[in-house]
């Protein structure tokens, strides 16, 4: 697994994907119902082939909430 420098990594399951024109917003959903939603570049949403029901980590840096999979 790759390190990174940041410390607030949460796991979840992708709960929605929706792709514009540019960008992809991801929403996912954290153990207890709450929903974190991130926007990515859509190349980026693509490249990681993310989907409903996935499980995936959503890494926060700052204001930035970026998706990362295992």
């Amino acid at each position: 697994m790759m390190k990174i420098s940041a410390r607030n990594i949460l796991k979840g399951k992708v709960k929605r994907v929706t792709h514009g024109l540019v960008d992809s917003e991801i929403t996912v959903e954290l153990a207890g119902g709450t929903e974190i939603v991130s926007t990515i570049t859509k190349s980026s949403g693509e490249h990681l082939g993310l989907k409903e029901g996935q499980v995936v980590s959503a890494v926060i840096e700052g204001t930035d909430v970026m998706i990362g999979l295992d």
